[in-house]
């Protein structure tokens, strides 16, 4: 009988005030969407149990347990935001579809979380592509922004749930190969 093999990963989401991180949590952690806006304050931190899966290598079933920090977006990243990321194994990196100027946002943010955890894995997220208006100009920045982190670009949907599971789970998949 093959045992599982329990992981435990903190993952961090990035971006700017109300591009939808907190609603991505709340979509994917407990399958809900709350059509009100409520900033964080600070931090909040939400756990999910993925389903096992088999190690390619070894055959044996790992299970990721995710410890979810919603980081409040902050102009000014101080001692206090930068030890928030401390021993992050993977970001999601959101950007609004709706408010290019956050795309630009972005690389900041993940050259402060990549300068406090240099191995962590990254996914590129944007979202409310259920509103989004196609706009090309933002989506071949996405595209700039996830090249240049040599990762994936996935449009979500925090509202509908649009990729929300497969945004989390590709980021699964990158922890499970770090060296």
């Amino acid at each position: 009988m093959d045992k599982t093999t329990a992981v435990k990963k903190k993952v961090c989401l990035l971006g700017s005030f109300a591009v939808g991180k907190t609603s991505l949590i709340e979509r994917f952690v407990y399958n809900r969407f709350d059509e009100k806006y409520l900033t964080t304050i600070g931090v909040k931190i939400s756990q999910k149990i993925l389903p096992p899966v088999q190690d390619p290598q070894g055959g044996r079933l790992i299970q990721h347990t995710f410890l979810i920090w919603d980081i409040a977006a902050l102009s000014k990243f101080d001692s206090v935001v930068l030890n928030y990321f401390r021993g992050a194994a993977g970001a999601l990196a959101v950007a609004d579809l709706t408010r290019p100027e956050t795309i630009g946002d972005l690389y900041e943010f993940c050259e402060k979380f990549r300068s406090v955890c240099p191995a962590a894995r990254f996914v590129i997220i944007g979202n409310k592509i259920d509103i989004f208006q196609q706009d090309e100009k933002t989506l071949l920045e996405l595209k700039k922004t996830a090249a240049r982190y040599s990762t994936e670009l996935l449009l979500t949907s925090a509202k509908t749930g649009q990729q929300v599971q497969d945004a989390f789970l590709i980021l699964s998949q990158k922890m499970r190969n770090m060296a």
